[in-house]
C-alpha cells in the first residue's frame, strides 16, 4: 500500500514527540495467542506511542540501514516482527545509479510511449525489474534477516500497463521472445504480449528474493516465511496495472498474500444500472472474495488490509470512517479468513490532521470517538477464527470466473471497457440482490476441488481469456456434475485474435470460447442466435447469452434480465432463488450486517436481540438493529456470549490481557495508543466493589445491573498498566 509523501506533514510535530518517548516504556506482557498471528500492522517508523496498536505483528517497512533499529524498537516492546518493503519501488537510488554494483539502472525505469519515467514520486521510479534488480532487493533483504525477522513481505508487483517502453525492458523482452520488441500500442498483439512480459518479470523477481530467504532458512535453521502483500485482480484491471496475481501461488517459498484492499481502491467508480459512482461496500466486498480465491484450496494464507484513513489526504474525517467502517464490514463478510492487517503507517492515522490541503487552522486530528472505535474492532478482530457460521442473505453458490488477464487488456490500441463493466456488469446485478456472489480464479480451476462450492458460474472472455489450456477440461467436469454454466459473450473482442495457444500461435481462426465449447461437447448452432438458450451437458447445463456482459451495466432493464437469466441458472442448478436487500453473517458470537441501496424493495432487515455494538465507542447496548440500506453493524451477540462465573473482557478499546492475581477480584494489563479513549466492557454479575488503575482508584465506571456488564474507562497510555476489580 503506497506511502503518501506527505505522511511526515499530516503527522506534524506529534509524531516527532511520540519518537523521543520510543525506548521508555517496559515491554507488554506476552500473549499466547499471538503465535497464530491474528492481526498485523505496517510502519515505517520506530516504535512510538502513537503507533502502538498492540497488535500481534508489527511489519516495519523498508530496507534501508535504518532497519535494525528500528526492528529492535518493536521487539522490545513486545511485538512480533515482519519486514515489509516495495517490489517494484522504493528509495532504491543504489540500484538507480550504479552504487549496487557499478552501472547505471535508470533505463530499467518503467516509461510509457511519449519517454516518460513512471514516477512514485520524484526519483522513486517503478522499476522494469531485470535480475539484477532481484539481486539487489534481495541483498537489502538480507537486512532483515540479520536483524532476526519472522517473516518477509514483498508488496505491489506492479508493472503499468502504459509502460513497456524503456531500454530494459526491450531488452527483456528480446531475450523473452527472441523476437524484436513491439510497441504495444500499435497492435493488440504487442499489448498482450507485452503484459504477459511484465506478468512474468515480476514472478521472476520474486522468486528471486524467496529462494535467498529459503536459502537463508536451510542454512540457519529458521522458517521465515515469504507474503506478497497486493492489491486485488479487480483493482489492479481497473486502475491499468499488470501483477502476477494467481501464479504467485506457484512460486517456491510464497507464503501467502496480503490483501490490499481499502478505501482508496474499493471508492473507484463502477456502473450499475447505467449510474457510475463510487460503491465502497460492493466494490471491497468483490475485491476481498477475489483475493481470498487466490489462495483457497492452495493451503497459503491471506491476511486482509483495511485503513482508517487511506493514501488521499484531502478527505475529511467523516469520510474517512464512513468508508472505512464499508469496507471492514466486507472484509468481515468473508468467513474463510480471519486474520487481518488492521492499519497500514498508524502514525498517519493517531498523529495525522486532514484534510491536508485545508487550511492549516481548519485541519483538524483524529476525532476521539473515532480513536476509541478503531481500537475496539482492531482487539475484536483477534477473536474472528469461529467454527460457527450461518447466512441471512440470498441465494448462495453463485461466481463470476475471472483471469489475471484481465489486466492485459487495458491499455491501447483497443481497452477494454474503462469501468470495468465487463466485470461488474454480470457482479453487481447478483450482490445488489443480496445474493454473496463470489469472484473465481479461474487459473485456480485445475485444484482439486476448487470448484466444488459453486454451482452456478458465469463466465465472459470479454476484456480476458484463459491463460491455459488446461482450465478448460476441469470446467467442463463440474459441468457435468451439475454444475450450470452462464456464457455471456458476442465473440467480438479484438484479442480473440492475438497469437496464443487457442489459435495454434496465431494459425488459425479459433477463439476461446471454441476450445470450451469442444470441451463441452456443444455446437454454437445448437443455441439460438436471438434469444439465450439452455443446453444439457451431463448432470448440469450451459447457457449461451450472446451479448456484450458490458451491457447489463448500461440500464434498470440489462439488470433485471440478467438477474432473470442467472435466476433460471439457480433453479436449474437446484438453488433456492432468493434475493434480498441485505447480507447477515453470524460468526460465533459476532454478528455483522450490511443494508444494500439499489436493491430489492421490502422492509429492512431487523436483527432482535442483546447486542453491544461494536461501531460505537462507547459499546452501548442495543436490542433491534435495522439494515437499513448503506447500514453497516458489527455486533457482539450477549446471548451467544452468555454469563461467566468470573468476570470477562468481551471488548475494549485497548489492548486488555488476563492476570494471574491472588485472592479475590480480577486483573488485567492494559495498553492502548497513546493519548486516546480506554474503555474496557467486563461482563460479570456483580457490581465492583472498587476499581484500580496503577493501584490508584478509578471512579470514571458504571455498572449496567441489569445487562451484567461494567464499564471502565480511562486514558490510553502507551505503556503497560494493571487495571484491578474488586468485587
Amino acid at each position: 500500500m503506497n506511502l503518501p509523501m506527505l505522511l511526515s506533514a499530516a503527522v506534524g510535530l506529534a509524531g516527532a514527540a511520540g519518537m523521543m518517548m520510543a525506548a521508555d516504556p517496559p515491554p507488554f506482557p506476552e500473549d499466547p495467542a499471538a503465535v497464530r498471528e491474528r492481526t498485523s500492522f505496517q510502519t515505517s517508523k520506530s516504535w512510538s506511542p502513537q503507533g502502538n496498536l498492540r497488535s500481534d505483528v508489527a511489519m516495519v517497512y523498508g530496507i534501508d540501514s535504518t532497519l535494525p533499529d528500528r526492528v529492535k524498537s518493536w521487539r522490545d516492546r513486545g511485538y512480533r516482527v515482519h519486514l515489509m518493503t516495495g517490489v517494484s519501488w522504493g528509495q532504491y537510488q543504489d540500484y538507480l545509479y550504479g552504487r549496487f554494483d557499478g552501472t547505471n539502472h535508470v533505463d530499467n525505469a518503467q516509461t510509457d510511449r511519449h519517454g516518460k519515467k513512471i514516477s512514485h514520486g520524484g526519483d522513486v521510479y517503478y522499476m522494469c525489474p531485470a535480475e539484477n534488480f532481484g539481486e539487489f532487493l534481495a541483498v537489502g533483504v538480507q537486512r532483515g534477516l540479520d536483524a532476526g525477522v519472522e517473516a518477509v513481505h514483498l508488496e505491489e508487483p506492479e508493472f503499468w500497463a502504459r509502460a513497456g517502453y524503456s531500454e530494459g525492458f526491450k531488452r527483456e523482452w528480446q531475450s523473452f521472445y527472441h523476437e524484436p520488441w513491439q510497441p504495444p500500442h500499435e497492435s493488440v498483439d504487442g499489448q498482450w504480449r507485452s503484459s504477459k512480459l511484465k506478468y512474468f518479470l515480476y514472478r521472476r523477481a520474486l522468486q528471486q528474493v524467496f529462494r535467498h530467504v529459503q536459502e537463508h532458512n536451510r542454512r540457519t535453521g529458521r522458517a521465515v516465511r515469504c507474503y506478497v502483500p497486493t492489491h486485488s485482480l479487480i483493482n489492479y484491471a481497473h486502475w491499468r496495472i499488470v501483477s502476477p496475481e494467481s501464479s504467485l501461488t506457484q512460486l517456491e517459498g510464497c507464503d501467502g498474500y496480503i490483501a490490499q484492499v481499502w478505501t482508496g481502491t474499493a471508492r473507484t467508480p463502477n456502473r450499475f444500472r447505467g449510474v457510475r459512482k463510487e460503491r465502497t461496500f460492493e466494490t471491497a466486498f468483490l475485491e476481498y472474495g477475489a483475493m481470498q480465491n487466490l489462495v483457497r484450496a492452495t493451503g497459503r494464507r491471506v491476511w486482509y488490509l483495511n485503513d482508517p484513513v487511506e493514501d488521499d489526504p484531502r478527505h475529511d474525517w467523516t469520510d474517512y470512517r464512513g468508508n472505512w467502517e464499508s469496507t471492514l464490514t466486507a472484509s468481515l463478510l468473508q468467513p474463510e479468513v480471519w486474520r487481518y492487517e488492521v492499519a497500514p503507517w498508524p502514525e498517519r492515522i493517531f498523529g495525522g490532521k486532514y484534510p491536508l490541503d485545508a487550511k492549516p487552522e481548519d485541519r483538524k486530528a483524529i476525532p476521539q470517538d473515532y480513536a476509541s472505535e478503531l481500537q475496539v474492532v482492531m482487539q475484536a478482530l483477534e477473536n474472528l477464527r469461529q467454527a460457527d457460521v450461518r447466512w441471512d442473505c440470498g441465494t448462495r453458490g453463485i461466481g463470476v470466473l475471472v483471469s489475471d488477464s484481465l489486466m492485459f487488456q487495458r491499455e491501447q490500441p483497443t481497452p477494454s471497457d474503462p469501468d470495468m463493466a465487463q466485470f461488474y456488469g454480470l457482479a453487481l446485478p447478483l450482490l445488489k440482490r443480496g445474493l454473496p456472489v463470489t469472484p473465481v480464479q479461474l487459473e485456480n480451476a485445475e485444484l482439486p476441488g476448487f470448484l466444488d462450492d459453486q454451482r452456478v458460474l458465469l463466465l465472459s472472455y470479454q476484456g480476458q481469456k484463459p491463460l491455459s489450456a488446461e482450465v478448460h477440461p476441469p470446467l467442463a467436469a463440474w459441468v457435468r456434475k451439475g454444475g450450470v454454466l452462464v456464457v455471456v459473450d458476442d465473440d467480438s473482442d479484438p484479442y480473440n485474435r492475438v497469437r496464443e495457444w487457442w489459435n495454434g500461435e496465431g494459425k488459425d481462426g479459433r477463439i476461446p470460447r471454441n476450445d470450451l465449447f469442444a470441451k463441452l461437447g456443444v455446437a454454437d448452432d445448437s443455441f439460438s442466435k436471438d434469444a439465450p438458450t439452455m443446453r444439457t451437458v451431463g448432470k448440469g447445463a450451459v447457457i449461451w447469452v450472446r451479448e456484450d456482459p458490458v451491457r447489463f451495466a448500461l440500464s434498470a432493464e440489462a439488470d433485471a434480465r440478467l438477474a432473470g437469466i442467472v435466476r433460471k441458472a439457480a433453479i436449474r442448478a437446484g438453488l433456492e432463488w432468493k434475493e434480498s436487500n441485505h447480507l447477515a453473517l453470524r460468526r460465533g458470537p459476532y454478528v455483522i450486517g450490511a443494508g444494500l441501496d439499489e436493491s430489492v424493495a421490502g422492509a429492512a432487515k431487523e436483527l432482535k436481540g442483546r447486542f453491544v455494538d461494536l461501531f460505537d465507542p462507547e459499546l452501548k447496548v442495543r436490542r433491534t438493529v435495522a439494515l437499513q440500506p448503506g447500514t453497516r453493524a458489527f455486533l457482539l451477540d450477549l446471548d451467544v456470549v452468555g454469563s461467566a462465573a468470573a468476570p470477562q473482557v468481551i471488548a475494549s478499546a485497548c489492548k486488555a490481557l488476563p492476570l494471574k492475581r491472588a485472592g479475590g477480584g480480577a486483573a488485567w494489563t492494559v495498553e492502548g495508543v497513546g493519548d486516546t479513549p480506554g474503555l474496557v466492557l467486563i461482563a460479570t454479575p456483580k457490581a465492583p466493589r472498587s476499581v484500580q488503575l496503577e493501584r490508584q482508584p478509578l471512579t470514571s465506571y458504571t455498572y449496567d445491573t441489569a445487562e451484567g456488564l461494567l464499564y471502565v474507562r480511562f486514558p490510553n497510555e502507551a505503556r503497560p498498566r494493571d487495571l484491578v476489580v474488586e468485587f
